[in-house]
């Protein structure tokens, strides 16, 4: 074939140092835009982003051109440099070191893509520990809960 066809489909997750609630409602829209427009930048196309006050959700299809943790460490970088210099902004921002990352079948992206979605009401019921355990276990994704929360 003299044409190379890339379609990596993922869903990310990753939360803030200690799981601190820094993520504010009128933070949040601009945070998620900022991070698709870095995932733009690097060639990755960004379904959606979105998440709660903790922690976010990506959902994108990654680049072939870059790898998976180069793309991770671009976007938690530049987006914590940005969260830092808002005005309603969090000086000691940081992300968790780790982040969770899931493949998605094409038939399925709209199903996360909503999920992603509806994630402010999703955390009225649950709790974000409970959602990510949820998760790992649905994916039987190994783990260690020992090195899973910082």
């Amino acid at each position: 074939m003299p044409q190379s066809l890339h379609v990596l489909s993922a869903h990310i997750i990753f939360a803030t140092k200690h799981r601190r609630p820094d993520l504010r409602a009128e933070l949040r829209p601009s945070l998620w835009a900022y991070m698709a427009g870095i995932l733009k930048n690097l060639e990755c196309c960004s379904i959606t982003v979105g998440g709660y006050v903790e922690h976010i959700h990506i959902l994108c299809n990654l680049s072939k051109k870059y790898a998976t943790i180069k793309v991770l460490e671009i976007v938690k970088k530049e987006s914590s440099k940005w969260v830092k210099d808002q005005e309603s902004g969090v000086q000691s921002f940081h992300w968790q070191d780790g982040y969770g990352l899931l493949s998605v079948s094409p038939s399925h992206l709209e199903a996360v893509r909503q999920y992603i979605l509806k994630q402010e009401e999703h955390h009225q019921k649950v709790s974000f520990q409970e959602e990510l355990l949820g998760i790992l276990r649905k994916n039987k994704v190994s783990y260690d809960e020992r090195y899973l929360w910082d």
